[in-house]
């Protein structure tokens, strides 16, 4: 199950690039489909290492990336269509996402554990710790709809991926754990995919940006000269009307 589970994790890049692509009509570049291969290459070749698949396990890890997909790119478009912040968007979902994991939660747990959750001794150290987690959980959401909505699902995926690499080099430096040349060499490419994909996301935003500041320039201009005529002509107008024009304008018109 724990193998499904990252080889799910690995499946949700490609996912949302193919929902984006179909749905909203969102165009990756070869450049960038080459970052995030090579980015999810490397992922694979460190974490992933017997592979066995069960039903169960299957069907569980396919509704886990069709929905973490959906959930991801519709916590984007919320926010960018509606100008929303990640905080406000947080808010008003929380009650929801609460109320499903509470009747849901339980009854998942009894199905996969044969476990009840309400017959668990509950100290006060182990309510404690469902606190604290709790508050994690809180942050680590905040992050997430921050993260999505100032960049985009799959940004937010490849950072998800730089921790997992991340982890496994401080488990190796602080903990000692087992490590290989296998893990070293997966979290070498890995690395190459998140310096590439950073790279080609950063060259073709400022092409978006000096392309759309090319478009807007004739019309900035245009804009810029409309009030020069009307200006011209206010003061035309108010010389003609104005009973407070120069005393030497009057004259002239009297004595002509």
């Amino acid at each position: 199950m724990y193998i499904q589970l990252k080889m799910t994790k690995l499946a949700i890049i490609p996912c949302t690039v193919l929902l984006e692509t179909l749905f909203f009509r969102k165009k990756f570049s070869r450049n960038i489909q080459l970052s995030l291969a090579i980015l999810l290459l490397g992922v694979g070749i460190a974490t992933v290492t017997d592979l066995q698949l069960n039903l169960l396990g299957s069907i569980l890890s396919l509704l886990a990336v069709l929905t973490t997909c959906v959930a991801q790119i519709m916590t984007n478009t919320i926010q960018k269509k509606f100008k929303v912040s990640s905080t406000q968007l947080l808010y008003q979902s929380c009650p929801y996402q609460s109320i499903t994991l509470f009747i849901v939660g339980p009854f998942l747990d009894g199905l996969l554990t044969n476990l009840n959750v309400f017959a668990f001794k509950y100290t006060p150290q182990v309510l404690f710790f469902i606190v604290l987690s709790c508050l994690i959980s809180v942050t680590v959401n905040f992050s997430t709809f921050l993260v999505i909505g100032k960049t985009s699902p799959v940004t937010y995926q490849v950072l998800g991926h730089l921790k997992t690499c991340l982890v496994l080099a401080f488990g190796y430096g602080l903990l000692h754990d087992q490590f290989s040349w296998r893990n070293i060499m997966g979290i070498l490419i890995a690395v190459v995919g998140m310096v590439l994909y950073s790279y080609y996301c950063t060259v073709e935003s400022q092409q978006q940006k000096a392309s759309e500041s090319s478009a807007q320039l004739p019309q900035v201009k245009e804009s810029e000269s409309d009030p020069l005529i009307i200006a011209d002509k206010g003061s035309e107008i108010m010389s003609e009307s104005d009973p407070k024009a120069p005393a030497w304008n009057l004259k002239r018109d009297l004595d002509a």
